[in-house]
């Protein structure tokens, strides 16, 4: 994968102001529908350099074939203006907005059908300036949901890397319905009481790699989702192989991974290792309930580091929040094959509460090589309901539900074999930006 591109413009030179006052949504709309026809995919594409500045802008659209560069003192400021975030639809798989019902507003930065998109820098920052956002929100004054900051829709070969995003009016970081994905070198950063800045959230996704990112949020760090109750299944779109990889998380009211709630289209394959939490609600959640139907399967978890958490390891079958009332009570979510291995954690209130669904249960659940130290409480270490499965070295001793195999015992299984994902070269170019 490669961000190298046979025409590079800077924004300036489609009227681009970087004083942090003036607008520059035209410019940048420009600048891209300019390398759209001087530099389609057949040439090479093009490359749209951000200078040094504060670059105030509303939403606007990539094209493929497409590098968007930001310099290190660069700033791309998200409009207070609320006309500049238009209205859409809302996802086929989600029926609605998650805010609202109805439409949303735009992502600060989208795209639609493209392949070949690099969304990087040397570290500059995308700035969602999402307080009066979350204002609006907490007093209900919202008709609409708010946009992310990155979104890309039905897009393939996406590479996000090398900048700091910080304070989205929602979610920061958002691929959906898309495929070959690199998010890498991110860091997320947003007030810890922050509504629903979730990091980074593939959504019936596959071929996914998040590597070396660090996320401060006011919800989870990382979510995998797929569709929302019934328009979920209908899409029917998984999640699925996904790798996540040397990731610190700091999130006090939410999970560092999370799978769900909206999971109606499966997630499935996803592998996650070297993982640090500190100051986290959760370590991996699993949030589903009756209604969502599909799958959770085959997650797989190892070289987890936990500090001062509210429970280790949590899954739940009874989360709510339907998208209406027209979801299927007999849509009952399959969860098994759930496998954490090598895991430490300190400073812990409950190493973990399970809750699977009555009649039918979370099975297949494996834990080996956990140490959890859980702080002088009157609370059992762990609560379970409804779940299946099996564990080894596991301190304090699980439930009965997951009785201990012996030391001798196999460890929980971790795929030995890569995914395509895992195996992709992202290529440096020489010469990157406009002397």
């Amino acid at each position: 994968m490669t961000c190298c591109r046979a025409m590079t413009v800077a924004l300036p030179d489609f009227g681009g102001v970087g004083d942090g006052v003036t607008s520059n949504t035209r410019a940048f709309q420009s600048a891209v529908a300019h390398l759209a026809q001087a530099a389609p995919c057949s040439s090479g594409g093009g490359q749209l350099y951000v200078p040094p500045g504060r670059w105030l802008t509303g939403s606007f659209n990539l094209t493929s074939c497409f590098t968007l560069y930001l310099h290190r003192d660069a700033v791309i400021l998200g409009s207070q203006d609320m006309s500049e975030w238009p209205i859409i639809d809302p996802l086929p798989s989600y029926g609605r907005g998650r805010d609202a019902p109805g439409g949303r507003y735009s992502s600060l930065i989208l795209g639609s059908n493209l392949t070949d998109v690099a969304i990087t820098g040397d570290n500059g920052t995308i700035d969602g300036q999402g307080a009066a956002w979350w204002s609006k929100f907490r007093s209900h004054n919202l008709r609409y949901t708010r946009g992310y900051l990155i979104e890309l829709l039905f897009s393939d070969q996406i590479l996000i890397s090398n900048l700091t995003l910080v304070n989205s009016p929602s979610w920061n970081v958002h691929p959906v319905y898309s495929s070959n994905v690199i998010v890498s070198g991110i860091s997320i950063l947003a007030p810890v009481n922050s509504p629903n800045t979730d990091g980074i959230n593939p959504d019936s996704c596959s071929q996914v790699r998040i590597e070396d990112c660090y996320v401060v949020s006011g919800d989870d760090c990382i979510a995998i989702k797929s569709g929302w109750d019934e328009y979920g299944i209908a899409v029917g779109m998984p999640s699925r192989q996904i790798s996540i990889r040397r990731l610190t998380c700091i999130s006090p009211t939410s999970a560092t991974i999370a799978l769900g709630s909206e999971m109606s289209g499966g997630i499935e394959d996803v592998r996650a290792e070297d993982i640090t939490a500190v100051d986290t609600e959760s370590g991996v959640r699993i949030k589903t309930a009756v209604g969502r139907g599909a799958y959770v399967k085959d997650i797989f978890v190892k070289g987890f580091v936990m500090k001062t958490m509210k429970w280790a390891f949590w899954m739940t079958g009874n989360y709510g929040s339907h998208a209406d009332e027209g979801f299927d009570p007999a849509a009952i979510p399959v969860v098994s094959g759930i496998s954490y291995s090598d895991i430490t954690a300190s400073n812990v209130t409950t190493a973990g509460r399970l809750e699977g669904i009555p009649g039918a249960p979370f099975t297949g659940i494996c834990i080996s090589n956990a140490t959890i130290e859980v702080v002088k409480s009157k609370k059992a270490p762990w609560t379970c309901s409804d779940i299946e499965g099996a564990t080894t070295s596991v301190t304090p001793p699980p439930c009965s539900a997951l009785p201990d195999q012996g030391g001798a015992a196999t460890p929980c299984p971790f795929p030995p074999e890569r995914l395509p994902i895992d195996m992709v070269e992202l290529k440096e170019c020489s010469s990157l930006v406009p002397h």
